[in-house]
């Protein structure tokens, strides 16, 4: 009985990382339709669990998490110049990402984990300079217009 409720809760716990996914940005210099100093996605929708991997294809970039920019229990992250830096997302809501010699040229993304915007008031006030504080106004407002629709009582009883 024991091996059989052991061998049930190894199953449900590994069952967790087999949904989570690997999402891969890039840290570019330009990007196809010739923006400069941006990640190759700036709006990034994941689910907690998630991998989020920033990969520096170009030199001298490095992404990190902006204090005071993300949900309270999620761990904040800082990697190297000219390295990749995994971030696994561990609790709803939004977190900015910037690169720290960029952000003043725009060099921002946000990642919105779930359908959580409760957070959003916090991002705004972080300190992120320059060009990036306006990319993380705007797009902190395309995460609201594009938020999933719930489905409503009615929707459910079609």
């Amino acid at each position: 009985m024991r091996s059989i409720l052991f061998s049930t809760a190894v199953l449900i716990g590994s069952s967790f990382g087999a949904f989570a996914e690997t999402i891969e940005i890039k840290m570019l210099n330009k990007n196809h339709v010739g923006d400069r100093m941006i990640f190759s996605e700036e709006l990034i929708r994941a689910e907690v669990g998630d991998v989020i991997r920033f990969v520096p294809t170009d030199k001298s970039h490095n992404a990190q998490s902006v204090k005071g920019a993300l949900p309270e229990d999620q761990e904040a992250f800082k990697g190297k110049m000219n390295k990749a830096v995994e971030y696994t997302v561990t609790e709803a809501g939004l977190t900015a990402v910037v690169c720290l010699p960029h952000q003043a040229m725009g060099m921002v993304a946000l990642v919105v984990v779930g359908n959580g915007l409760s957070n959003a008031e916090q991002v705004l006030d972080a300190r992120i300079p320059g060009k990036g504080k306006a990319k993380i106004e705007a797009l902190i407002e395309e995460a609201r217009a594009t938020a999933p629709v719930a489905e409503t009582s009615a929707d459910q009883n079609s």
